[in-house]
């Protein structure tokens, strides 16, 4: 009996031990805001986050990613969360790979940093349709963020789906995880002049349910001045010193803090410099800021069909501070990490006291920040654009370069100023990798006879994603006209031209299989216009238009109205009897190309493919042309992108995994000098002119076999396959 009462007091011991040591494990957080900072477990903190959007990166990289996020001095990883990632279908989920998102707070949360979840479920981002399900646009009755029933309800099922998940691995700091902060909703204010009392409304019918989902934490609405009680509104934007939230007693947050801007095909590669981010920063900070999180932090990729605007570039590099491939961008990841240590240095003083502002001169101040036991803390500004500056503060000498703030955390001493770079330039090189292109094959679409196969026939002209479902870039539109053998431009006249009206983004035109050219819009103008002399015949002529589209909107009032593909008019003009309409003829319409219908991309494609192979694959540069080719995985751990500057227009993917959509758009600017001084906006400090605005493209390594890594290119305008090549990013 001795025995077995020992025994059982072991096992009880051992019981109340492990339950003990679980519960000191998970140890739950206190989340609240007073009109200084956020609130955490009773103490006011200054944090400082960065955007890393997990579907923009792999999953084999988010460790290393969110670590030099560390290392740099953050202290919070923000992201969005994307619906039409998460559900493709109705009620279908999809949370792996790139989408796993409990991986990715995992991860946050094992390397030791915060969460802010902008659940949105809006979430702009350059990002496909905003984030939001195709599908969804389809619902009867339904009109996006405004006060309506369906959208209303499908929002909030969407939100609930997170928020339960998130419930279910304990990720919320009230059950010990990481999310300190959530986001309803998101940049909200431009479309409430159009909306009315019914937006209003819904921001308040947004906050309410979103509160009533009881996280435990504090909601955010960014670029959304009225967010009703309790949620904080927060600023977006190059420059945040200006905000006041909404309310005293709401700490003053910025939620987007631009690093640079996004990239439009087409268009200037955008370049912040790390003077005037960190000059924004200090100046946020020394008007009484406590949370600052920057867009982005790491921008990534967008990969496959992700990317919106339009014309959004597939590389999403936003010139962070951790660049599109996850390598540090220098100067501007040591610059902001050395800004962040000397915030940190002024934390106690910054959250318990005002700043008492001093004029030094006049385009100076100082910024003097007072706690207990004579703590002090200056930002000495100075706001001219050209001149340095010399000021007296504290009975000492201080230079300060134009356009800065230097940060004295005892009110004595520099430890930084936002215009002085210490940190070297990073020397950027796309190296050749050492791996070849073998077994290159070349399939060419099948322009004539396609339409044959159409499974939509309508008079009329129909919008694009209405028959798509943007299940693909890609929709023919086919058409036959009757030329009679008396018509003038049989016997030596002039040919007759024919105009096709597109509401984006762009297309190609064939007659009688013949290319006739192509024509595109802009991300600033999707619409545009194509006209062309044609060669008709006499009798039964096939016009086949492939329209394409280059991602959707992501941004708007009510983009989820915008028009795609051909929905103007299509003219024929010059026949002997004027003008002839083919608008409302009957059309055909095919969804998709032969080739992906036949799954070309895929490393196990259908072996009888008739695949032109050796010589003959290289030698036709002609468009719609599908390319493939095998690789074997470099040597090394450095990046990988594919160089396609010899190709025009298309789509690539590596073993089955889409790399996103390339174009050789050269790009058109203003490509002067660059002056980090006076105030930033987008088109100030623009790089690129005259080059294609992207040529490498991220191959992550995690999509690499050792051999026989398969690369297929689909080629809309002509390419030349043998100048494709793999090679390596290096940073010196």
């Amino acid at each position: 009996m001795g025995t077995t009462i020992l025994v059982l007091s072991k096992i009880l011991t051992f019981l109340l031990t492990t339950m003990l040591i679980g519960s000191s494990m998970i140890q739950c957080s206190t989340v609240t805001y007073d009109k200084k900072a956020i609130v955490i477990n009773g103490h006011r903190k200054i944090l400082l986050s960065g955007s890393i959007h997990y579907p923009r990166s792999t999953p084999e990289m988010w460790e290393d990613l969110i670590k030099k996020a560390k290392d740099g001095g953050l202290d919070v990883i923000d992201t969005y969360v994307f619906w039409n990632g998460h559900e493709p279908s109705p009620g279908t989920y999809n949370f792996e790979g790139r989408y796993d998102l409990v991986r990715f707070i995992k991860t946050i949360q094992e390397v030791g940093l915060y969460v802010h979840l902008r659940i949105g479920p809006y979430v702009c981002a350059e990002w496909n349709f905003g984030g939001f399900p195709v599908w969804l646009k389809y619902v009867d009755g339904i009109s996006f963020r405004t006060d309506n029933g369906p959208f209303k309800a499908a929002m909030q099922g969407f939100t609930e789906k997170i928020v339960q998940m998130m419930k279910e691995h304990r990720f919320f700091a009230s059950q010990g995880g990481p999310i300190i902060l959530s986001q309803i909703e998101n940049e909200f204010e431009p479309e409430l002049k159009g909306l009315g009392p019914a937006g209003h409304s819904y921001v308040n019918w947004a906050a309410k349910m979103a509160v009533g989902l009881n996280t435990g934490v504090p909601w955010v609405m960014c670029k959304e001045d009225d967010a009703p009680d309790p949620i904080i509104n927060s600023c977006n934007g190059f420059y945040c010193d200006y905000f006041t939230p909404n309310k005293p007693y709401k700490p003053t947050m910025w939620t987007e803090a631009w690093s640079g801007w996004f990239t439009e095909f087409g268009g200037t590669i955008p370049k912040r410099p790390v003077e005037d981010l960190a000059f924004g920063v200090a100046r946020f900070i020394q008007k009484g800021g406590s949370y600052i999180n920057y867009y982005m932090y790491h921008g990534g990729t967008n990969f496959g069909r992700t990317s919106g605007g339009p014309f959004i570039t597939t590389s999403y590099d936003y010139d962070a501070p951790i660049d599109e491939y996850g390598l540090v961008q220098e100067p501007k990841y040591s610059h902001l990490k050395q800004l962040h240590q000397a915030i940190k240095q002024c934390e106690a003083a910054l959250v318990s006291s005002d700043p008492h502002v001093t004029k030094l001169g006049n385009y100076e101040e100082a910024h003097v920040f007072t706690a207990g036991k004579g703590s002090c803390v200056a930002f000495l500004t100075n706001y001219h654009m050209n001149a340095p500056a010399k000021v007296v503060f504290n009975n000492r000498h201080f230079t300060l370069p134009a356009w800065s703030i230097s940060i004295l955390p005892d009110c004595r001493n520099v430890v930084f100023n936002t215009a002085t770079v210490a940190a070297k330039t990073s020397q950027v090189q796309m190296v050749p990798s050492g791996s070849i292109l073998y077994s290159v094959a070349r399939y060419d679409e099948d322009i004539a006879t396609y339409g044959d196969r159409g499974t939509i026939t309508a008079r009329g002209l129909l919008e694009q994603v209405n028959v798509t479902r943007d299940t693909t870039d890609y929709l023919w539109y086919t058409t036959s006209v009757d030329i009679k053998a008396s018509e003038s431009f049989l016997r030596g006249g002039k040919w007759p031209t024919l105009t096709v009206d597109s509401a984006g983004h762009a297309v190609h035109v064939f007659v009688n299989g013949q290319f006739y050219g192509s024509a595109f819009g802009t991300r600033e103008n999707r619409k545009f216009s194509f006209s062309s002399q044609v060669h008709l015949r006499g009798g039964a002529n096939r016009i086949a238009l492939l329209s394409v589209a280059v991602g959707l909107p992501n941004v708007g009032p009510h983009f989820e109205t915008w028009a795609t593909g051909i929905v103007g008019s299509v003219v024929l003009h010059g026949l002997d009897e004027g003008n002839k309409d083919l608008s409302w003829q009957k059309w055909t319409y095919q969804a998709g190309l032969r080739g992906e219908a036949m799954k070309l991309v895929s490393p196990t494609e259908d072996s009888s493919v008739d695949w032109i192979k050796g010589s003959l694959a290289k030698q036709n540069k002609q468009p719609l042309t599908w390319y493939k080719a095998y690789f074997d995985a470099p040597r090394g751990n450095e990046p990988l992108a594919l160089d396609l500057k010899s190709m025009g227009k298309g789509q690539a993917w590596i073993n089955g995994q889409s790399v996103g959509r390339y174009w050789m758009a050269f790009a058109k600017g203003n490509c002067g000098s660059c002056n980090y001084a006076g105030t930033y906006r987008q088109n100030k400090c623009q790089s690129g002119c005259g080059e294609p605005t992207q040529r490498w493209y991220h191959v992550p390594r995690s999509w690499l076999k050792p051999r026989g890594n398969l690369l297929v290119l689909f080629e809309e305008l002509g390419g030349d396959i043998s100048k494709v090549s793999v090679v390596k990013r290096s940073v010196n």
